[in-house]
């Protein structure tokens, strides 16, 4: 099988010289990242490892597979989305002999093929690990090459639907390696999820449509860690936000945070604007919502798949459909009124802008690194199940991105250290406290 695919897919390698030149501005601000590379590059524990990767094909994470193969390992790539690759992220990484299978506007058939392509390496020597998002490449294993689990060390998932999809395996017994959800790391969750989120979103809609969001009506479908940071962006702007949730708990941090939370259908009535899903749940945004929408209220999602939007019924059920842009569709429905829907009802952060800044994916992107030597160099210590990155670690990293920004950090004497009786180094905070 090796032996039969391209070097590389990318839709113009060309671009490959603009990447590098955005490569070398990000890493600066990746700070996690490079720090990594010189603590253990010369050590090369990811020496051996055939690491194939499926996630958002951009130059953050361009700077993550150089961070891979400078600690010695092997690599190869695809996106985890459609629309979300750079693709003078995916020339640069490709030009330099890394294969990578992927482009900006994928079909959903090239997309698994571009997947299928990171499975063997030269000489046929198959994956013998995983680093997912969303869990396409997980499952594509479990379900249709199982034959290469037995080799696989692990697998590290960077994101909340990939850690559900993980959970329920391992609920039913499919799950067949062990995991490390780096999703569930504070300095994954707490900042990428949150910070990120808070830039990107707006950042997308507003590319995509130029539309001012001070003075409108916007709904947020969520408030987990993505609802928190997207309703924080758009209150920023002016805008009045509406939350929906189904749990009390977040619901009741909404409320308190001064948000209406009320259900979808009364936020439609209510004459919202824009509605943002950020559930990982299915069918948030319906027919019948649609149906009951303002005239060119925009709709679009930051959670990880096009579920959450019913994006088929306005296929199937508008009258007409206007492609404004890439990513940017006008549905005109038979009551008069018209939806524009953003990014096909996937990533909008992604795919109408360049999704998070560098800085915040050099927090996620070193947990990956380190949730990749820990499976790899531990065998054993880390059997069949989900996982967590050690506290330590996590408080590691969120350490090697203060100097960036010019954070001083207050020292516990051996007093005040044994008073609270804790290290004087860390951990500060046992594994139950919520940050």
């Amino acid at each position: 099988m090796a032996g039969d695919k391209p070097a590389y897919k990318v839709a113009d390698i060309k671009l490959a010289e603009w990447g590098r030149k955005e490569i070398i501005m990000a890493e600066n601000e990746m700070p996690g990242l490079m720090t990594l590379r010189k603590k253990y590059g010369p050590s090369q524990p990811l020496k051996g490892a055939r690491i194939a990767g499926c996630l958002h094909m951009t130059i953050q994470t361009a700077v993550l597979i150089e961070t891979l193969t400078e600690l010695g390992a092997e690599v190869q790539w695809s996106s985890c989305n459609i629309f979300s690759t750079q693709d003078h992220a995916a020339a640069a990484i490709a030009v330099t002999g890394v294969p990578v299978y992927a482009w900006k506007g994928e079909t959903d058939e090239e997309y698994e093929w571009c997947i299928v392509q990171t499975l063997y390496f030269k000489d046929g020597k198959p994956l013998n690990m995983i680093l997912d998002d969303g869990g396409d490449l997980t499952n594509l294993v479990h379900d249709k090459y199982p034959q290469l689990l037995e080799g696989i060390k692990g697998v590290s998932e960077e994101t909340t639907t990939g850690v559900h999809n993980l959970v329920k395996m391992m609920a039913a017994g499919k799950l067949k390696v062990p995991a490390i959800n780096v999703n569930d790391s504070v300095t994954k969750s707490k900042f990428d999820n949150l910070y990120g989120c808070r830039e990107s979103l707006t950042d997308g809609i507003k590319r995509a449509t130029d539309v001012m969001l001070a003075g409108k009506t916007c709904v947020v479908a969520g408030y987990g860690d993505v609802g928190k940071g997207s309703a924080s962006s758009l209150k920023a702007f002016g805008a009045r936000v509406i939350i929906t949730e189904v749990d009390p708990i977040n619901a009741l941090q909404a409320a308190m945070e001064g948000y209406q939370v009320t259900t979808m259908s009364e936020a439609v009535a209510a004459g919202a604007s824009i509605f943002v899903t950020t559930t990982g749940c299915k069918d948030i945004i319906t027919g019948e919502h649609f149906n009951n929408m303002k005239n060119d209220a925009i709709v679009c999602n930051i959670g990880h798949f096009d579920c959450e939007i019913q994006k088929i019924w306005l296929d199937e059920n508008a009258v007409e459909k206007i492609n404004i842009k890439p990513q940017v569709d006008r549905y005109r429905l038979k009551n008069g009124n018209h939806i524009i829907l953003l990014a096909e009802g996937r990533l909008v952060n992604l795919g109408c802008a360049t999704g998070h800044p560098s800085f915040v994916m050099s927090n996620s992107f070193t947990n990956q690194t380190l949730a990749q030597i820990e499976l790899w160099t531990k065998p054993g210590a880390y059997p069949v199940g989900v996982h967590f990155l050690p506290k330590k670690l996590d408080e590691e990293v969120a350490a090697l991105h203060l100097e960036h920004l010019g954070v001083k950090l207050t020292k516990l004497s051996d007093d005040q250290a044994k008073y609270l009786g804790l290290p004087a180094d860390g951990p500060y905070k046992p594994d139950h406290y919520r940050y």
